[in-house]
């Protein structure tokens, strides 16, 4: 079960920068005129949460990626249980006051059991997708794997928790791509969510159920797959108004001020709008670390986890923000590496499936601040404020260092120590 580390520099290095970088932002954003009791001292928390992050990363990086194939399914189990539990006692916090997503015991938070279980569904899924002999063909292979995300999914989005539903979609994916699935095929798969969305207006839905006719007719998948596949996309196509109309209207005016957020710009659309203000201020080179006027008169909402992105285009500008992309860019190119390089398909597909996760929180992020994302709640990678995200991305970083150090082209083994 332990082994000997190799140590992967470069991805720790970039991970440690993402970090210290984020630290910073947060003690930035806890520098306000205004009391905001939520803020101040947030990243001397953090600092305790990364301590705790490092002690698990390097436990995790002397365990065996064998070991973590067999911890898969007692992981997985774990963090359904978690999840359950959490409905029934979980509390909100900040913005997210409404929903269950903290496990709260003696009403004190311990953190989201949402985070771990991103992992554990990487790591569950990565050994069903690495049973199969050859990559799923038919939507009947995928049965079993849609099962897997599927069961934390509906938990997450009963609390109800947007952000993380989609992290779990976006990572099924990713993965479900680096296991060799089609292109075609993955499109089929996500075709009943894309009718759903597209089914507000009948003009687009409409143009997208003749191309999805078009290419059943080309691709010919077997008879009752393709009857199906129709069928589930005209039922959704006919769902999307009324589950439009099933909406509260809080619900309804965040999509509608997705499209144009100066239609309540003082409630719904408070928060891009002020997002946008901020980051558009900062020009080139930014107002100066902890000067942001935005920030500091507290006109930024939960400006230390969410909206942390803003904080750093306001005082950074756009030579900061450029920074913090640059970081992300390598961060990702360097984790597709030790998939690429990994010694088998179970290690290679949680690298990418990690990494996938990644990649969903930058981009919705990172595409809310500026009004590209419906506004979901999702925290930034290594910056947002959060001990139990911070945790998560550690363990993930360890995860990887493993995976790299038992993969192809070693250089410079470590002793135990």
């Amino acid at each position: 079960m332990i082994r000997k580390t190799i140590a992967d520099y470069p991805l720790a290095m970039i991970a440690l920068l993402l970090t210290a970088f984020g630290i910073a932002v947060v003690y930035s954003a806890g520098q306000t005129d205004l009391p905001v009791s939520a803020v101040q001292g947030a990243w001397v928390r953090q600092l305790t949460w990364l301590a705790l992050g490092v002690v698990a990363f390097m436990v995790i990086t002397r365990l065996s990626v064998r070991f973590l194939e067999w911890a898969a399914l007692p992981a997985y189990l774990l963090a359904l249980a978690l999840l359950a539990v959490t409905l029934v006692i979980g509390s909100g916090a900040g913005t997210a006051e409404s929903m269950k997503g903290w496990l709260t015991i003696g009403g004190r938070r311990l953190g989201q059991p949402s985070e771990l279980a991103k992992i554990a569904v990487v790591l569950m899924l990565a050994k069903v997708l690495a049973s199969y002999r050859v990559a799923p063909r038919s939507l009947v292979e995928l049965i079993k794997p849609a099962i897997v995300v599927l069961v934390p999914w509906v938990l997450v989005m009963a609390q109800p928790d947007l952000g993380t539903g989609l992290v779990f979609i976006g990572l099924f994916f990713a993965m479900l791509f680096w296991s060799g699935v089609s292109g075609t095929l993955l499109l089929f798969a996500a075709s009943p969510a894309i009718s759903l969305v597209l089914g507000g207006s009948r003009w687009l839905w409409a143009t997208w159920f003749i191309l999805l006719l078009v290419t059943v007719w080309l691709v010919k998948p077997y008879v009752v797959e393709g009857v199906l596949l129709v069928v589930a996309n005209v039922m959704m196509g006919v769902a999307a108004p009324i589950l439009w109309d099933q909406l509260k209207p809080h619900q309804q005016d965040r999509l509608l001020v997705f499209l144009d957020p100066s239609r309540d710009p003082m409630a719904s659309g408070y928060q891009v709008l002020q997002s946008r203000i901020a980051i558009g201020s900062g020009g080139w080179t930014g107002k100066g670390f902890t000067a942001g006027t935005q920030k500091r008169l507290a006109f930024l909402p939960e400006q230390h986890t969410d909206f942390i992105f803003s904080v750093l285009g306001e005082e950074l500008g756009f030579l900061g923000v450029s920074a913090a992309l640059l970081l992300f860019l390598f961060l990702f190119l360097r984790v597709i590496r030790v998939a690429t390089r990994a010694s088998d398909s179970f290690s290679s597909l949680v690298a990418f499936g990690l990494a996938g996760s990644w990649f969903v929180h930058v981009i919705i992020n990172v595409g809310m601040t500026v009004n590209l994302m419906p506004i979901t709640g999702i925290p930034l990678p290594f910056f947002s404020y959060g001990g139990s995200f911070l945790l998560a991305c550690w363990i993930a970083v360890g995860m990887l260092v493993r995976i790299s150090a038992e993969g192809r082209g070693r250089a410079g083994e470590l002793p135990l120590g």
